[in-house]
């Protein structure tokens, strides 16, 4: 088994990106991908139950567990920005822990393969081995990244590059106070602009230049 070089420290920001084996397409319809971003938020936390269980508690009981969990527990990760696309995910995340980024994906990339696999009647292993990962390493690469983020339903003609705001698996429609996803944390990408429309511009303003590269070389990870 391969081993990773990439040391994750505290406190930093890294890029992540995973995708399906055999680029199968996963992330598929809308029951799928609100599996999916239900998950990326209950395993910020370490958790002492499934998911599986935490969904047949009550409402009242749920919420009881989650405020519980949030004043005794330190979250493994900061999501600031993230992406479904139908084969693979990207993230930027923040590890509070140690092997905080490490737990956060395992567990979520397993309860997923384990619910598609039951619902698709489907056995083995559903991403491959090893994510991969990327130190954000200045603000300026961590801006242009959220942008390259944001950017890729459009970059990979699922959606009109007009419609970008409207696709709902991604931090973008959060980023412009069109969705309200409370586990997405803004402040710090927001607080490089002057305001949400800024933002806006700022990633419409790629979106050509991405779309004819189909990706940035320097900041992608799929080929490597």
């Amino acid at each position: 088994m391969p081993k990773r070089q990439l040391v994750f420290v505290n406190e930093s920001i890294y890029h992540v990106f995973n995708r399906s084996i055999g680029k199968e397409p996963i992330f598929i319809n809308k029951r799928e991908n609100q599996r999916a971003l239900a998950l990326l938020d209950y395993y910020r936390y370490p958790q002492t139950i499934k998911f599986s269980t935490f969904t047949s508690l009550s409402r009242d009981d749920q919420a009881e567990y989650l405020l519980r969990l949030a004043r005794t527990s330190m979250p493994l990760v900061k999501i600031y920005c993230f992406v479904l696309m139908p084969n693979h995910f990207h993230l930027i995340v923040k590890q509070k822990v140690d092997k905080g980024i490490s737990r956060f994906l395992a567990n979520f990339q397993n309860s997923f393969a384990k619910y598609f696999n039951k619902k698709n009647e489907r056995t083995g292993s559903l991403f491959q081995n090893m994510f991969k990962a990327i130190l954000v390493e200045d603000d300026k690469q961590l801006v242009h990244l959220s942008r390259y983020i944001h950017l890729n339903p459009a970059t990979s003609f699922i959606v009109e590059t007009e419609r970008l705001i409207e696709y709902p698996w991604s931090s973008f429609p959060v980023y412009l106070g069109k969705a309200n996803l409370d586990w997405v944390v803004t402040d710090l990408i927001n607080g490089f602009f002057k305001s949400a429309k800024e933002y806006e511009s700022f990633v419409y303003d790629q979106a050509d230049y991405q779309k004819r590269l189909h990706f940035i070389k320097h900041l992608s990870l799929e080929n490597t």
